[in-house]
């Protein structure tokens, strides 16, 4: 990653850009800045492992990369289960070619030189859609978790969740089968708060998990040492004990 993270003004949804050009890459953070958190990374490696840790809304994506390329990359976060909205950029203006991305998982498809108020529309519309179509609850094995009251539901039993709580949950249960990182939870529940820890996460896995233990679900969050937490169907065959 060759630019650090620039704050947004809504300090909630992350946008992340991929692209080795530097001054675009600069010059489209700053246009998006003002409504989302922007990363800015510049290769295509780094940002396969970024995306798929499940911590962005949408992401921004040039197609010629070092490393990895743009469509390799598209492919392998979907076959990792990764849904965030991607809009795709490229000197490429051949039908074949936004063909191919759009076939590849992307959301939209922008030639350059392009409009970067265009750009902007587009992140509107695509996280927007995104954001309609995600369901009212949540399931995953037994549980389920209700988007509108923040309920968390077992096979016999309910329980409220305070906002925390619900964030995390929610961001376990989307990322499903996936290792979320501490930093990806702190950053996207805690946001700008400078005085949050990593063991703040670790005191809301905790809360969690308990109230798992309460509702006698048969899915459990696993730690996963030095990467962060999964969510499993099942006791996790012994990888809950790997740290807090």
């Amino acid at each position: 990653m060759f630019a650090g993270n620039d704050r947004g003004e809504m300090g909630n949804m992350r946008v992340l850009i991929v692209e080795d050009n530097r001054r675009l890459a600069e010059s489209i953070r700053d246009i998006l800045k003002h409504r989302y958190d922007c990363d800015i990374c510049g290769d295509g490696d780094t940002g396969c492992c970024l995306l798929a840790e499940g911590s962005y809304d949408a992401a921004v994506l040039d197609l010629m990369l070092p490393g990895m390329d743009g469509i390799t990359l598209l492919k392998a976060v979907r076959r990792k289960g990764c849904s965030v909205p991607v809009v795709i950029l490229t000197a490429k203006s051949e039908i074949e070619d936004r063909v191919l991305g759009l076939e590849s998982g992307a959301d939209y498809y922008l030639t350059k030189p392009f409009d970067m108020q265009e750009l902007l529309a587009v992140m509107k519309t695509i996280i927007r859609r995104r954001g309609a179509i995600l369901p009212d609850c949540l399931e995953f094995g037994n549980l389920s978790l209700n988007q509108g009251d923040y309920t968390l539901r077992g096979p016999e039993k309910s329980i409220q969740l305070g906002k925390k709580e619900y964030d995390i949950m929610r961001i376990l249960m989307i990322n499903r089968d996936m290792v979320v990182s501490k930093e990806t939870l702190l950053s996207k529940v805690w946001g700008n708060d400078g005085e949050a820890v990593e063991n703040n996460v670790e005191i809301y896995i905790s809360f969690l998990r308990k109230k798992l233990e309460f509702l006698k679900v048969d899915v459990s969050i696993l730690t996963i040492r030095k990467l962060g937490y999964r969510m499993v169907e099942g006791n996790g065959g012994g990888e809950r004990g790997c740290g807090k």
